[in-house]
């Protein structure tokens, strides 16, 4: 059981890479992200989300508890899951804006690529920097320290990307 755990926490084995591993689990969360698009369903993608954010709480626990380190770096399943949560505010946009939900490809046409890597640099550099309170939410017990960090990253991602959706001009 531990062995699962471990593999689901450290995103596949992706966490185990020896130079940023959280960037290279985030790009996992790009994955996550497409693949709760899929299916063209808004109760699909909040229900993945939730499931998966709830989920990363105990496995990065477990994890942690595993490990015998205090949010160690190779676990990055909480990158992994929080990237939905940063691409939810565009995704509500786009539906506002559409009419309709999103189809995934929508997503990898060329102009929304640039908004993809935007979101994605933006979440990486909000999870490194940890302005506040996102410094202070890590230090939560167990998984909730190392799932909430993430969230509240993603949170601040959002709000960036609100900013920015407001004065983008539309064709």
């Amino acid at each position: 059981m531990e062995t699962w755990i471990l593999w689901l926490a450290q995103g596949f084995g992706i966490g185990r890479i020896p130079f940023a591993p959280g960037t290279f689990g985030s790009l996992l969360g790009l994955v996550l992200s497409f693949l709760l698009l899929l299916p063209c369903s808004p109760w699909f993608y909040l229900s993945g989300m939730v499931i998966s954010t709830v989920s990363s709480v105990w496995i990065c626990g477990q994890a942690e508890k595993i490990l015998g380190l205090k949010d160690p770096g190779s676990v990055v399943w909480d990158e992994i899951i929080a990237l939905p949560i940063c691409f939810l505010g565009w995704i509500l946009w786009e539906w506002h804006r559409q009419g309709r939900w999103p189809e995934a490809r929508y997503f990898l046409q060329t102009p929304q690529i640039i908004t993809v890597a935007g979101v994605f640099i933006a979440f990486r550099l909000f999870d490194i920097l940890k302005p506040w309170p996102v410094k202070q939410i890590q230090d939560l017990p167990g998984g909730w320290g190392i799932t909430a960090d993430d969230v509240f990253a993603a949170f601040y991602v959002n709000i960036l990307l609100y900013a920015v959706l407001l004065f983008k001009p539309y064709s």
